[in-house]
């Protein structure tokens, strides 16, 4: 079992790091091993493809140039704005896939949309915009590819998928045990706040401290969506949950929602969550 495979790419705009641990001793099972690690990878190219705001000829951006028809979409697209509206109504709309239109604005003008601007017809795999919006599902598109890479790998028992910070830990590590994962010390670079053991589960993180992510006012990317300002009152929050999709869209929730809401939401949907606050003050999850 100390035989692993290690394969990183560039793709949906991170770093994707796949591990798979064993299954190479002939060269047929390295051969059908790496063949596995790149039909994961390829998932990441065909959700980007579907789901990215970024790219005009993704079908999130086309669906978004029909407004007040039902319009039909794809069984992956379907099934991720059906599963970010849930969370949406959820989190009392502190997750909402409409906030593309608040992340392109000033923080001083609300956006007055919403996910109940969206109309989903199960019957017929339609969606109907009732008002022009750009819909966001970066808080859940990487997460799905995440998933999806994961069942590619099932059949390997013992992997790890990294995708910018979200997260599938399959089984466990080279030495037999269960993988070791560190949350990011929010306030200091390159520092652990706290280490976790994980098996067989999602870990995602949502923070304020990604440089990347920075607005030109001083907030960062983790908005409000009906002020359309960034949330304060959280520095923090990691969620770990059966996948990468829901551990990565009700961190983003409980992010907005803050401690007390934020672990009660968490609570309700059965996952465990830890988060700290601007001054490290640390709130957890029930058992």
């Amino acid at each position: 079992m100390s035989d692993s495979f290690v394969h990183t790419t560039a793709a949906m705009g991170t770093v994707v790091t796949i591990q798979v641990v064993g299954h190479g001793d002939s060269v047929t099972e390295r051969a059908e091993r790496q063949a596995a690690v790149e039909r994961a990878i390829e998932w990441f190219r065909v959700i980007e493809s579907t789901c990215t705001r970024f790219d005009e000829r993704s079908e999130l951006r086309q669906l978004c140039t029909r407004v007040g028809e039902p319009v039909p979409v794809s069984e992956m697209l379907f099934q991720v704005l059906s599963f970010a509206v849930r969370v949406a109504e959820e989190s009392g709309g502190a997750f909402d896939p409409t906030v593309g239109d608040a992340l392109l604005a000033s923080p001083s003008t609300p956006q007055p949309s919403s996910y109940r601007d969206l109309g989903l017809d199960e019957a017929n795999h339609t969606v109907m915009l009732r008002q022009s919006l750009l819909l966001d599902l970066g808080a859940v598109a990487k997460g799905l590819a995440v998933d999806a890479a994961a069942r590619e790998l099932a059949s390997y028992r013992d992997f790890v998928i990294d995708a910018g910070g979200d997260l599938f830990f399959g089984g466990n590590n080279p030495a037999g045990e269960p993988w070791s994962v560190g949350i990011r010390h929010p306030r200091l670079d390159a520092e652990i706040i706290e280490t976790l053991q994980i098996s067989d589960a999602a870990v995602c993180t949502s923070g304020d401290y990604d440089a990347k992510s920075r607005t030109p006012e001083g907030g960062h990317h983790i908005l409000h969506p009906r002020s359309g300002s960034s949330a304060t009152s959280l520095a923090s929050v990691t969620v770990i949950a059966p996948s990468a999709m829901v551990a990565d869209a009700l961190s983003t929730a409980a992010f907005v929602l803050g401690p007390v809401d934020g672990i009660g939401m968490l609570e309700r949907q059965g996952v465990r969550g830890i988060m700290f606050t601007p001054t490290l003050e640390r709130f957890e999850t029930r058992a």
